[in-house]
């Protein structure tokens, strides 16, 4: 079952700092496999449940490409331990703010703990695009969205662009 994103502006839930999971059992795999269907239909490559009205730290990513056979991952609890120096850039987007997209400047590689969707406790070394995804969606989980760690002048674009779309939506909660 695909669940609708919540588009960023005016709600402030995506600005919430995430819970941590206490348990991981059948209802938070089943939360899991609902992003990943709602990721897929939208399509993108990562997505935090805050994403969709679910405060909780759990996150879902898989950068399988178009044709290729799906290899999703499920970061429960993920916690980043170190980051490289070394930097990089990437054009992100974000299924919340929908047909918007900017270059971001990241560490290159990231190593994040995190418990898989088994309740076992893993460690990834992440690098390239995987560890931009996982920066992308713990930032989520903390409240910071990508337009964040762009210039203010791009980002205060993007806020008006977005205040001036929910005034002409209807009041009340915007969904994707």
């Amino acid at each position: 079952m695909s669940i609708k994103p919540l588009i960023i502006l005016p709600d402030p839930v995506l600005r919430q700092v995430s819970e941590p999971v206490e348990r991981v059992d059948a209802d938070l795999r089943k939360l899991a496999d609902d992003m990943l269907d709602t990721m897929y239909d939208a399509p993108g490559i990562g997505l935090a449940a805050i994403q969709v009205g679910e405060p909780r730290r759990l996150l879902v990513i898989d950068l399988a490409k178009e044709g290729e056979p799906p290899e999703p991952h499920v970061f429960i609890n993920p916690e980043v331990l170190e980051s490289s120096d070394q930097r990089s850039v990437y054009e992100e987007g974000c299924l919340s703010i929908p047909d918007y997209y900017a270059e971001v400047e990241r560490p290159a590689s990231v190593r994040v703990k995190y418990l898989d969707r088994d309740g076992k406790l893993q460690e990834m070394q992440a690098e390239g695009l995987m560890a931009t995804c996982l920066q992308h969606e713990i930032d989520h989980l903390n409240g910071v969205l990508f337009i964040d760690h762009i210039s203010k002048l791009k980002r205060d674009m993007v806020v008006r662009k977005f205040k001036k779309l929910a005034k002409d939506k209807v009041p009340g909660k915007m969904v994707g």
